[in-house]
């Protein structure tokens, strides 16, 4: 805007003398003028040949959270810097302000604060500068674009963090520092107490008892060290689009709420990206950068039209441990179609580990399937009430509704296979399933069976 501001100006001073001057010795004097005048301008503004670009700013920054950077200019040359600067980051970056104005004299440089919102999950860039020096009078200014790459690198909002405060209290309890007695193959001797009413039976110790002559069971607690093995399936399961994001983001939810859960618990957790190859992976994070880790890994992962190669993940979970793991498949169970291969391999895969596999339900359907398909009923269509226009639009809606409940079905059918193979099934909308399969992990660990 200013700069069309400018050029009107310009085309104003050098017409209007024109036009009332006529065409004789006055407006040409007028009109030399000003060309003089444009070329001292030109001359008087800095050599942008002489003017070097820093930048500091965060590697990494989170989606929808603000993080600071800085540009810094330097003027190398003779004259002063009269500077417009306009960062050539990508729109998706949200970089604010878009267009900076600088003023750095001679020999000195000048900084300018920059605040990046970026919207976007992923890598964004930008090649340079692009900088626009004008003269004293403003008459006319050089532009060039001084290379300055940079890239920034856009983790995941992790917005199901909310839930990870409720989820550490109960594994407190689980670790003892709650009272709270567990029992089962995967758990660990912890101490004796006094065995009071609704004790589990089976954790009396009898050698304890007979030395004490009174009733003393065994408390037990959660093994630590264990291994968790979070696959997130970046195929065609997470390229659906459900509430205008991708499958692939509440996989990922749901990736670093587990991950940072089973961290904080004091397991090794790993991270393996899946399409019809291995895209992405994170081996052996631990409390203090799982997050960090997790969110660099996943903030690079875009789904793929490709089928997911999952007779590859007994292999990949076999070179992660050889002892039995909890093995979270964030991915989406539709129809038998869709995730035959997931079910051929689940029964190989429950008999040696605890497989937990997510679904994600599409608010639409369930909101369609659930809807009040009273008016377009095969009752109401048949009555003969209303105009020929509402009953072709009651019929319409039935069909959606029927079709709407046909997916629900099918989805409710594979995940039936999939208990029937050993795995453990959580289904639920976008943001439901992240904390239900934070609860399955802390489940698997109070049962023992990690």
């Amino acid at each position: 805007m200013a700069l069309s501001g400018r050029f009107v100006a310009l085309l104003a001073v050098a017409v209007v003398p024109t036009v009332l001057l006529g065409s004789g010795w006055g407006a040409s004097a007028w009109i030399g003028l000003l060309v003089v005048a444009s070329a001292v301008d030109l001359l008087l503004a800095a050599d942008l040949r002489q003017v070097r670009v820093e930048r500091r700013m965060p590697r990494l920054a989170r989606r929808d959270t603000g993080a600071d950077g800085t540009l810094v200019l330097a003027n190398d040359g003779r004259r002063v810097l009269r500077a417009l600067v306009r960062d050539m980051w990508e729109p998706s970056a949200g970089q604010e302000p878009r267009r900076v104005r600088l003023t750095v004299p001679a020999g000195e440089r000048r900084t300018a604060r920059m605040r990046f919102t970026p919207f976007r999950r992923g890598r964004r860039t930008t090649t340079g500068i692009a900088i626009r020096a004008s003269g004293p009078l403003g008459l006319v200014a050089r532009q060039r674009v001084v290379p300055a790459p940079a890239e920034l690198v856009v983790t995941p909002p992790f917005r199901s963090r909310r839930h990870l405060p409720s989820r550490l209290a109960r594994l407190r309890e689980l670790d003892g520092e709650t009272t709270l007695q567990l029992r089962g193959h995967g758990t660990e001797f912890d101490s004796l107490r006094d065995y009071v009413r609704g004790d589990d039976v089976r954790s009396i110790d009898w050698r304890a008892t007979a030395r004490r002559q009174d009733l003393v069971v065994r408390t037990w607690r959660p093994e630590r060290d264990r291994r968790v093995v979070v696959v997130v399936d970046a195929g065609r399961a997470g390229a659906g689009r459900v509430d205008d994001e991708p499958r692939l983001d509440t996989a990922i939810e749901t990736a670093l709420l587990v991950g940072a859960l089973a961290a904080a618990a004091g397991d090794r957790v790993d991270l393996v990206v899946l399409d019809d190859a291995v895209r992405g992976r994170v081996l052996s994070a631990t409390r203090s950068d799982v997050v960090q880790r997790f969110g660099e890994a996943l903030a690079l992962a875009e789904p793929e039209l490709r089928p997911t190669d999952w007779a590859a993940v007994p292999g990949i979970v076999d070179a992660v441990t050889t002892q039995r793991a909890l093995v979270v498949l964030a991915t989406s169970l539709d129809s038998v179609g869709a995730s035959g291969d997931l079910l051929t391999v689940l029964p190989a895969l429950a008999r040696r580990h605890a497989v937990v596999v997510t679904s994600v339900e599409d608010p639409a359907v369930v909101r369609m399937a659930v809807a009040d398909g009273s008016r377009g009923s095969a009752a109401g269509l048949l009555s003969g009430a209303g105009s020929a226009n509402g009953s072709a639009n009651g019929s319409v809606d039935v069909y959606r509704r029927a079709a709407a409940e046909r997916s629900l079905l099918d989805a409710d059918g594979v995940a039936d296979v999939a208990r029937r193979a050993g795995a453990e099934v959580v289904r639920g909308l976008p943001e439901e399933v992240p904390p239900r399969t934070a609860d399955a992990y802390l489940r698997a660990k109070a049962a023992g069976r990690l």
